[in-house]
């Protein structure tokens, strides 16, 4: 029997529906930091305040950004937002614009993105509890191409026939009717003066047009070539090695000369939560076999990892990274796993690459639980009076979630998905940090369009935030980057030191690095997320949390709606 303690009345309820995004525009094949959902959501303590904010980039650059701040917790009198890009720092940014009141505690804004590039919202808040500033990392990226409507094209181009004609009327008029004294009659000549000149005005016109028309062309190709983002590609394999399957993720750089928009700068990836990688494998198509993995860097382009007890199969693979400049990647691949089969002894003897690996192996999405130590993976219990799901763990433990508003959740609507741990007794029992939060989440459409890696904290990376707020801290107008090869030893070196300490020692150096991440959990046996599920279809949610050193890994299955109008 699972204990469950319920909230008293009048407790404020996170869970409780915040706010709606609107207009979600998914590009299933785009990846920056995510795959199919490109707006940011941050939830954190920045001193007195807890604040709440979702942005969302526009897919079209030069565009504006949909701001908007909920302060759950302080009393804020006005807040002021502006981008500041990696590139020009503190000294290139525009002055704050301040945000409009919209409800209580609600404040909302448009702020335009002139460029592409890594880019930050700089949030000050200011009121009676005080001054607090925070930094929000927002990819500025060209994701789409917009069509011009039919009707507007027919009707620009009528208009424009008509000041065509017009133009050219005029020009033939100037040049014939100045030839004309007041009170004469009109030269004979006078009508073929008129109509050289507009033939010569359509010829201007003609060539002005024409030239028009190729530096529309040139920039709209520049921009379909150049500025509309592509995720670096990857190509990933799967190899056996002294009766081990090592998994290779090599970057592929072969584009990289004749396309400078492909480039990125390899040599400096920085560590997000002491790892230069974090890959993601699931089993298609029933997301039934999980692993989070984080690969060694074997060189500048290739990264290694030996593979856990997975089955055999066709899996999606998903790898964050994150550059010096603050911009967050998503590279995504298929690789093929071969079914290996070893005995118990040697299976129980092979040592993952990094001690955080983690996997399971649970039922295909969509398949009732029906048995003992297996997740169950629909709605099977009610919690203060909400639908709610639990999950045996490996270690005996069960993860439950809490106060999911209602069996089917809607598209575009911000929840926080709060999940709580009761030992096999049916107790809550604290969790301890992983990987330097408390916790962990990946979510996955069906049909893989939709990944996302959670934090705590939010949608987005804790090394991108360092990265951008050091960089607003320069008061260089430009950054310059330091030495490749030394920066790379030096990260390398800093991630072997990090993996020879005890975990408190580990835990305590990870929190050094990313001094701006400010998100403790009210209750030490529950972690929760902030997202919005960006389009409707079945989910599945993996939640990670760390239990007596134990990687403890809980899957959900939910399902998704578009909002009722």
């Amino acid at each position: 029997m699972i204990t469950i303690h319920c909230r008293k009345p009048g407790q404020l309820n996170w869970v409780v529906l915040l706010v709606s995004l609107f207009h979600s525009f998914v590009l299933s094949q785009m990846a920056y930091g995510h795959v199919g959902s490109s707006g940011v959501i941050v939830q954190k303590q920045a001193g007195k305040y807890q604040l709440l904010i979702s942005i969302k980039p526009p897919d079209v650059v030069p565009g504006t950004a949909s701001v908007t701040v909920f302060v759950e917790q302080g009393r804020a009198g006005i807040i002021g937002a502006r981008p500041i890009y990696f590139r020009s720092g503190d000294k290139g940014a525009p002055t704050h614009d301040i945000l409009t009141p919209t409800g209580t505690n609600r404040y909302e804004g448009d702020l335009w993105l002139m460029s592409s590039g890594s880019s930050s919202i700089e949030f000050d808040i200011d009121g009676p509890d005080g001054k607090q500033r925070v930094v929000v990392p927002v990819m500025a990226v060209a994701t789409a191409l917009r069509d011009m409507p039919e009707g507007t094209g027919f009707g620009l181009a009528a208009m424009g026939l008509l000041l065509v004609v017009m133009l050219v009327t005029i020009i033939g008029a100037s040049n014939a009717d100045g030839v004309v004294a007041p009170g004469q009659a009109p030269p004979a000549k006078l009508g073929r003066k008129r109509v050289v000149g507009m033939g010569i005005g359509l010829i201007a016109i003609t060539l002005i047009l024409a030239g028009w028309r190729s530096w529309w062309n040139s920039t709209a190709e520049d921009y379909r070539n150049v500025q509309l983002y592509r995720p670096t590609p990857i190509k990933a394999s799967v190899r056996i090695a002294d009766g081990q399957r090592q998994l290779t993720i090599r970057f592929d750089t072969s584009g990289y000369g004749a396309d400078r928009q492909k480039r990125r700068t390899l040599s400096y990836i920085l560590p997000d939560h002491g790892k230069l990688m974090h890959a993601f494998l699931v089993r298609m198509p029933g997301l039934d076999a999980f692993a989070h993995l984080h690969p060694n860097r074997l060189d500048t382009l290739n990264y290694e990892s030996a593979l856990p007890a997975l089955p055999g199969g066709k899996y999606m693979l998903f790898a964050d990274v994150v550059y010096r400049s603050g911009f967050a990647e998503t590279l995504t691949d298929t690789v093929e796993v071969p079914l290996l089969k070893i005995s118990a002894e040697a299976a129980a003897a092979a040592k993952p690459t990094d001690p955080d690996d983690s996997w399971l192996v649970a039922e295909p999405m969509g398949v009732k639980a029906n048995a003992v130590n297996v997740p169950h993976l629909d709605n099977d219990m009610v919690v203060c009076g909400k639908p709610g799901a639990s999950a045996k763990l490996a270690d005996g433990s069960s993860m439950i979630w809490m106060d999911k508003s209602a069996q089917i959740l809607e598209a575009g609507k911000l929840y926080t998905l709060k999940f709580a741990v009761a030992d096999a007794q049916g107790k809550a029992t604290p969790i301890e940090p992983y990987l330097g939060m408390g916790g962990h989440a990946a979510i996955l459409r069906s049909d893989g369009t939709v990944y996302i890696h959670l934090h705590p904290v939010g949608t987005y990376s804790m090394a991108a935030e360092g990265s951008l707020v050091s960089r607003i801290a320069d008061t260089a107008r430009t950054f310059h980057y330091p030495n490749a090869v030394h920066f790379r030893d030096s990260i390398d070196n800093w991630l072997a030191k990090l993996k020879t300490l005890p975990e408190v020692e580990k835990n305590r150096m990870l929190a050094a690095s990313m001094p701006v991440m400010s998100h403790p959990m009210k209750t030490n046996n529950m972690v929760e997320f902030p997202y919005a599920f960006p389009r409707a279809g079945h989910y599945r949610i993996w939640v990670q949390v760390k239990r007596n050193g134990q990687v403890l890994t809980g899957v959900f299955d939910t399902q998704v709606n578009d909002p009722l109008l």
